[in-house]
């Protein structure tokens, strides 16, 4: 635990004689304009000045009008907006050295040293060798005359942060780049769209996406929608792939499945290094099977639309921390990207992403496409391994005989996401040789024996249903145990995966409890937490979350829209969650709230009254709206009404207010592509490790597990995915309240109350750190 005299705050940060730069560049990608919200708020907050460099580095070289100093108010209304707001262009003319010079003059005449770069591999590769050739710059504007000496000896270095923007997951180094998670966006809405059409006239889709180096956007897509089969540059299929594609698709029509979905990005290449276009798919397709197969392009509508929440939430903690980097950069200090890794902002050697990015192209090059996979990353690598055991069903000659039994159940409140992990695990368990069960309405329905084997063509077409199918019910097993016991030892069962929220970690705790007189539960369990409140212990995560978050934040724009026409008006909006406040804050973060109100930060009258002051200064700005959210249970007292009644006493004669109750709308839709992954890919790991624990706990003919590493918690925690023990978990638990004691995202807090204009104590402890881009090889 750091001490409190080392603990970093933002308060001992000053930028006043600063002044930063920001610009996009290359393609757009959603999520750019929260990112340039950030670095403007941050950098005004901390007292340095701030430019928007418009056009990019066309803008830059141009100079004049194209860089302009802005206020806290010229980002206002743009969080939601897709694509950048100060224009990108691609520039010939920084690739020259005269470009880079007038570059240099026109920023040494705004004084500016501190450049925050969003862009892609190429643009930040520009950017790194304008700061190397800086001071080389400038001394050839002081030989023209151009500047004095002085200025070149004031404006001596250059400081370079650079933030990946591209929609298709391209940079290595970054889990995920702004915009990518929008553009899966866009690609789930056509294909849940196409998959109705497809359906109704029994055809065979052939999509189309982004992703000419690059097949993320392909590949997890495919994945998020349960796709027949899919193309992508780094894994081009074997030799002969066209007889297996179509085995494979004229089997599922065969098993009454009315509709294939083939996605193939548009870098796609076979084995001859042949280029794999949709059209050659179609014309295979139509001519081996005689399919109704049609064609469906997506190009620029990927780019388009509004950034997601984990967008809007990734690039506003990407930019601010982009500020605190430009403030702690010094001349030796190397540029830096900030990314994300796991849950965690780190901070990279600009030119080691770029050099092990470029070097993904060259193994691809070169055919080495196991290699290319590898450097992609851990996750590109689990997502394809994933694909590829869920999408081919081996035949029932090659799967292991393993003899066990798996039950699959869900505990608690529907949450979206909760059937792909269903699916997930059920084709994973075939795979693995073990027989399958499906528990309906969760341990109500285990004691009533509502259990029925489920088999690899029952699960298809699940990934992009929301709620529940399986039936859920927050029944505990405690008062059942007896009849539970009866129905595991009819069914033989031998190992028990429990989907669900704090009720499924409840559960297993009774279970585990229950182990010393009911030996049916001597077995390995194994809980995946999906609740859209995220108010279990041991992840930072759960299935469900990021969906209800797309849905507050849509609602809220929508709000905010509303009231862009009336002027002076407040809304006041109460979110679920339980006492867990992540959806407030978070949903704060990202449709640009005034205030969240939550159970784990108290508040008082006095800061209720400080609030409405702080909306009525904002009202004299030309921002004429406030958004204030509040946790449903943030304070038993403090109720909406109360909230809602004080702003509009308080308030009286300078805005007026309106409140909503966003309610149960949380908790439905279809599936965010996050969850659909996220649930797909956590399903699939704790099966692997339940095959691992029965072959561990095979006993005599018998399974028995009664050790505390046998039932677990499978949670992502900062930077990986981690099996817990539920018991260890137990001190960790606020069981009063149902949340977990600590929860990561309240260092996350101070970040809305700065967007918002609010002067507050950030703990910047975390940032700063420099790490290194981890090279990862076959032998890795």
């Amino acid at each position: 635990m750091m001490a409190q005299a080392d603990k970093k705050y933002i308060d001992n940060l000053s930028g006043t004689g600063k002044a930063i730069g920001v610009l996009t560049s290359g393609g757009d990608a959603q999520g750019m304009n929260s990112a340039v919200r950030a670095v403007v708020r941050m950098g005004l907050y901390v007292g340095a000045k701030v430019y928007f460099v418009h056009e990019g580095y066309q803008g830059m070289v141009d100079g004049q009008d194209n860089i302009v100093e802005v206020n806290w108010e010229s980002v206002s209304s743009i969080l939601q907006v897709g694509g950048t707001v100060i224009g990108s262009a691609r520039c010939k003319e920084f690739r020259t050295r005269e470009g880079r010079l007038k570059a240099a003059y026109n920023l040494v005449n705004c004084g500016i040293t501190n450049l925050c770069v969003i862009g892609g591999d190429g643009s930040l590769t520009g950017a790194n060798l304008f700061r190397e050739e800086w001071s080389g710059l400038l001394d050839e504007l002081v030989q023209n005359d151009s500047i004095d000496e002085e200025t070149a000896h004031k404006y001596s270095h250059l400081n370079i942060v650079g933030m990946v923007g591209s929609i298709d997951n391209d940079f290595c180094g970054t889990d995920m780049t702004i915009g990518t998670d929008s553009a899966l966006h866009r690609i789930i809405e056509v294909v849940d769209a196409i998959m109705t059409t497809a359906q109704s006239h029994q055809r065979t889709f052939v999509l189309e996406v982004m992703g000419r180096h690059c097949g993320y956007l392909a590949l997890v897509s495919a994945l998020a929608c349960g796709a027949d089969w899919v193309f992508i540059p780094e894994s081009p299929p074997e030799e002969g792939w066209e007889d297996v594609m179509c085995t494979k698709l004229s089997e599922n029509r065969a098993c009454r499945k009315r509709l294939n979905i083939i996605i193939v990005a548009e870098g796609a290449i076979d084995s001859f290094n042949q280029n794999i276009t949709s059209e050659r798919i179609k014309d295979l397709v139509v001519s081996r099977l005689g399919f109704d197969t049609r064609v469906t392009i997506l190009g620029h509508v990927q780019r388009g639309g509004t950034p997601s929440a984990f967008d809007r939430i990734l690039a506003s903690r990407m930019g601010v921390e982009a500020v605190l980097a430009l403030l702690e950069a010094t001349a030796d200090t190397p540029a830096c990207v900030v990314s994300l890794c796991g849950n965690q902002a780190v901070r990279l050697p600009l030119m080691e992403c770029v050099q092990m990015t470029q070097e993904v192209q060259k193994v691809m090059d070169e055919r080495k496409f196991e290699e290319a996979v590898k450097l992609r990353g851990r996750s590109f690598e689990n997502n394809l391994n994933t694909y590829k055991l869920l999408a081919n069903r081996k035949p029932q000659s090659e799967l292991p005989q393993s003899n066990f039994n798996v039950a699959v159940l869900n505990v608690g409140a529907p949450a979206a996401g909760m059937n792909a992990a269903v699916r997930s695990a059920v084709r994973v368990g075939i795979s693995e040789g073990h027989k399958m069960y499906a528990v309906s309405d969760g341990f109500e329905g285990f004691a009533r024996g509502q259990i029925k084997e489920i088999s690899w063509g029952d699960v298809g077409g699940w990934t992009g249903q929301g709620g529940s199918l399986l039936g859920t019910k927050r029944t505990l097993p405690a008062k059942n145990l007896e009849k539970i016991a009866d129905q595991m030892r009819a069914y033989n069962i031998n190992a028990l995966l429990v989907i669900g929220g704090f009720e499924a970690f409840e559960s297993l705790l009774q279970l585990n409890e229950a182990r010393a007189y009911y030996e049916e539960f001597c077995i390995p369990m194994c809980i995946l937490p999906s609740t859209i409140s995220n108010n279990v212990p041991g992840t930072d995560f759960s299935i469900g979350t990021d969906t209800a978050l797309n849905a507050i934040v849509e609602t809220c724009d929508r709000i905010k829209q509303s009231a862009s026409g009336t002027k002076r008006r407040v809304f006041i909006i109460e979110t679920m969650g339980g006492y867990c406040g992540y959806l407030a804050s978070m949903g704060g973060l990202a449709a640009g709230a005034d205030v969240a109100y939550i159970f784990e930060e108290p508040f008082d009258i006095r800061e209720l009254q400080a609030n409405v002051e702080h909306l009525t200064e904002k009202m004299k700005t030309s921002i004429q709206r406030g958004l204030v959210l509040r946790n449903e249970n943030c304070n038993e007292n403090y109720t909406t009404d109360f909230i809602y009644q004080l702003y509009s006493e308080e308030g009286k004669g300078v805005f007026d207010c309106r409140k909503n109750v966003l309610g149960h709308m949380q908790q439905g839709g279809s599936p965010s592509p996050f969850d659909r992954n996220f649930g797909t890919k956590v399903a699939a790991k704790a099966i692997q490790w339940i095959t691992k624990k029965l072959k561990e706990t095979y006993r005599q003919g018998r399974v028995f597990a009664n050790t505390v590493d046998t039932a677990c918690l499978l949670g992502m925690r900062r930077r990986a995915l981690v099996f817990q023990p539920v018991s260890q978990l137990k001190d960790e638990t606020d069981f009063v309240h149902r949340i977990p004691k600590e929860q990561w995202w309240l260092k996350l807090r101070p970040l809305m109350k700065v967007l918002a204009k609010y002067k507050t104590s950030y703990d910047i402890s975390d940032a700063g750190q420099m790490e290194h881009v981890v090279r990862r090889s076959r032998e890795a």
